[in-house]
């Protein structure tokens, strides 16, 4: 390591003079110091001049170090780290109560490669466990064994400590580099903090958010649930009582039908009458005009005379109310009204409608016919006393016919069938009824 070729001669002058350099304290002066004595170990005050500083910086830590001065009552009150260093480095430096316990201590803390470094017996062998250790994690053990050794010469302990000072200087500078590394890592430490910290903060609102929206729809989602149970009791109660209905009137579903279909044949009949009074009239303007040239007798027999008011009931355009009559006769009535160009209203008479709702249609009529042998007492004096009060024709009939219904409607009255309001006519009237 020491004898590299192109080194030697420069190396051996340094060393040279770094071996004559003297040694302040009292290891120089002492009679038969010798920088290497037998297998003896060297002391650290017996050291050259140059080595006190480097093996108090790196095998011992300052804190370390005044408490060693403080057992040797040195008085280091007041001053600075350098100033420490200083006096100590200085007491180090000669056969001092401080240089006596940082040998031992320094014995005792790398006693292990103490005695690695025992069985080192040459300059050479020294040299190599040196530049093999050296590099490692904990080479200050390896550099106090080596400076103590016995066989540790002038130049070896020169090169060992130009590398250790080259060392401390790469030290320091990886420790500057590290401490501006450092800072930079606090400082974006704390931006990664800061920014956590508000990552955070969003979370537990979104958290919060979250779960306020969960309750909202868990209560919707009972609501849900309450109407869908509301609605499903409501349509079993609907159930039940349509059930409850159809054993009530098994025949509903049949009468409805024949309802329908009587509607519709009524209609279909209306139709066909409609027709037929056209038809009638279109043949009546084609057929010539009785006594003109070319007259047959079938236009003879026709008597197109316009049949005069007062033999007749007018309900053209009227609402002609037909209170009581058989349930078959009904839609012959409705018919026969139609055709006149009146609107047919109708009331049972207390059979099966309500009986409250024979005002109101008593009250939109324009004409009233009262089937006097199917009607209640109470509808028929109803309708008696309502007609006489507001004046509305009133007619009654007796027998429950098309024919009957025909005569009353052509001739206004029927000797034997209806009648008007007097006491005769109401006499006959209770008699039917």
């Amino acid at each position: 390591m020491f004898k590299k070729p192109g080194q030697a001669d420069a190396l051996g002058d340094l060393a040279a003079r770094y071996a004559a350099a003297p040694v302040d304290g009292p290891a120089a002066t002492e009679p038969g110091a010798d920088r290497v004595r037998g297998s003896a170990r060297r002391k650290l005050w017996s050291l050259g001049n140059h080595a006190a500083c480097p093996v108090t910086g790196v095998c011992l830590r300052l804190p370390e170090l005044q408490k060693l001065a403080r057992k040797a009552e040195l008085a280091l009150d007041g001053c600075s780290e350098y100033e420490m260093h200083i006096a100590l480095v200085s007491e180090c430096r000669r056969r001092s109560p401080l240089a006596e316990m940082v040998q031992r201590e320094l014995d005792s803390r790398y006693e292990l490669f103490i005695s690695q470094s025992l069985k080192l017996k040459t300059t050479e062998a020294l040299a190599k466990w040196w530049d093999r250790s050296c590099m490692g994690m904990d080479w200050a053990g390896v550099f106090w064994a080596v400076l103590t050794h016995s066989r540790c010469t002038p130049e070896l302990e020169f090169a060992v400590l130009g590398q250790v000072h080259m060392l401390q200087h790469q030290v320091g500078m990886a420790a500057r580099v590290d401490q501006t590394r450092l800072q930079t890592l606090v400082q974006e430490n704390h931006k990664l903090g800061d920014e956590l910290i508000h990552a955070q903060q969003r979370l537990q609102t979104v958290a919060q958010e979250q779960v306020q929206r969960h309750e909202l729809h868990q209560a919707e989602l009972m609501r849900l649930r309450a109407e869908l149970i509301r609605a499903q009791t409501d349509r079993a109660q609907a159930l039940a009582e349509l059930e409850a209905l159809k054993r009530q009137t098994p025949e509903l579903p049949q009468r409805q039908r024949l309802l329908d279909d009587n509607r519709q044949l009524a209609e279909h009949n209306q139709q066909l009458r409609r027709a037929l009074n056209l038809a009638t009239q279109a043949t009546l303007q084609a057929w010539p005009a009785p006594g003109a040239p070319g007259a047959t007798g079938p236009v003879e027999a026709l008597d197109t005379r316009p049949v005069p008011r007062d033999e007749g009931v007018l309900i053209h355009d009227r609402a002609v109310l037909c209170v009581g009559g058989r349930t078959r006769v009904i839609p012959i009535y409705r018919e026969l009204i139609e055709d006149k160009g009146a609107r047919f209203l109708h009331h049972d008479g207390g059979e099966e409608d309500n009986a409250g709702q024979l005002g109101p249609l008593l009250q939109s009529a324009d004409v009233v016919i009262c089937q006097v042998g199917c009607i209640s007492h109470n509808a028929y004096w109803r309708v008696k006393e309502h007609c006489k009060r507001h004046g509305k024709p009133c007619l009654f009939v007796e027998t429950p016919s098309r024919s009957a219904l025909e005569r009353i409607l052509g001739s206004g009255r029927e000797p034997a069938s209806a009648a008007l309001h007097d006491a005769g006519d109401d006499a006959r009237a209770e008699k039917a009824h």
